[in-house]
């Protein structure tokens, strides 16, 4: 049988980690794309640096290697993480919106499959997106550029807003407000008489 295999991290901590600046531009990309925690965004930064620190070493003339600055640039290229005619120069510009622009959780949503990012997220968690036919129920996806294209429903969902059944909500919160309000008057009279 043998040892299971151990789960490692894959991310790294940042080193300032109580940096209040770092901590608010972190916090702002949390809510623009809907991810769970930090260790989200902490493993798409650790990914950025690895492709830079590869980049890096390519450029000081430590490796000279042709093929591999080619598979760095086709890999990146297929992904759509770096535009087109990218040069290796491009590639230690990335930011994290570059990755986070290819999770399938923010390609729902900008296809207009979600109204919301945290609806998107939802709904690929749930199994409601398939990639070529295939359920897939991860957020954080990597969809590449040829896929995109094959995103669809896996199975059917109606995610419109009824106007009737939300007026309907609302005028039925208010009512129910008033009453509130009401028996909470007549509680407060009873008590001082």
């Amino acid at each position: 049988m043998g040892a299971p295999k151990r789960n490692r991290r894959k991310y790294d901590k940042p080193k300032d980690i109580w940096n209040l600046d770092r901590i608010h531009s972190d916090n702002g990309l949390i809510n623009e794309y809907g991810l769970k925690n930090m260790k989200e965004l902490w493993s798409v930064q650790t990914n950025i640096s690895r492709i830079r620190r590869n980049v890096r070493l390519l450029l000081s003339g430590g490796v000279q290697n042709r093929q591999m600055e080619d598979d760095i640039i086709s890999s990146l290229s297929k992904s759509g993480i770096i535009g087109t005619n990218p040069t290796i120069d491009n590639i230690l510009d990335l930011k994290e919106k570059n990755i986070l622009d290819r999770r399938l959780q923010s390609i729902v949503f900008k296809n207009g499959m979600a109204r919301t990012i945290k609806q998107a997220r939802q709904i690929i968690t749930h199994g409601f997106i398939a990639i070529n036919g295939k359920r897939v129920n991860k957020p954080g996806y990597t969809v590449s550029v040829d896929e995109e294209r094959q995103l669809s429903y896996y199975k059917p969902i109606n995610i419109a807003v009824k106007v009737e059944d939300t007026a309907a909500k609302v005028e039925t919160a208010v009512v129910a407000r008033e009453d509130a309000e009401k028996k909470g008057d007549n509680g407060e009279t009873e008590q001082n008489n």
